[in-house]
């Protein structure tokens, strides 16, 4: 499959990319290479292949999800540089 430079140009208009002709010709290159590729992978005859969804047997350990006594607040205000209405004051930094 062949992409085109007006494929190319579509692609970066919608990512809000701009290039330039050149970098345009060399990217309709290599996206070809790519499609190229891919179509390579599509003629492997898979069918006897079992699906692999992880590359290696490895399953993370969890911690189990168990409810504690969380700080109260006065113990957590200790640390603001500032506090207002029982909250932590922040600077404004938007306008």
């Amino acid at each position: 499959m062949m992409i085109s430079k007006e494929d190319v140009k579509h692609v970066a208009s919608l990512a809000k990319l701009k290039f330039s002709e050149e970098e345009i010709d060399e990217f309709t290159d290599k996206f070809s290479e790519v499609l190229a590729y891919v179509e390579k992978l599509n003629q492997i005859d898979t069918e006897n292949i079992e699906p692999t969804y992880q590359v290696y047997d490895y399953n993370q350990k969890l911690r189990e999800d168990t409810v504690k006594e969380g700080l109260q607040r006065e113990e957590v205000l200790q640390n603001a540089i500032e506090e207002q209405y029982g909250y932590f004051k922040i600077l404004k930094i938007v306008e």
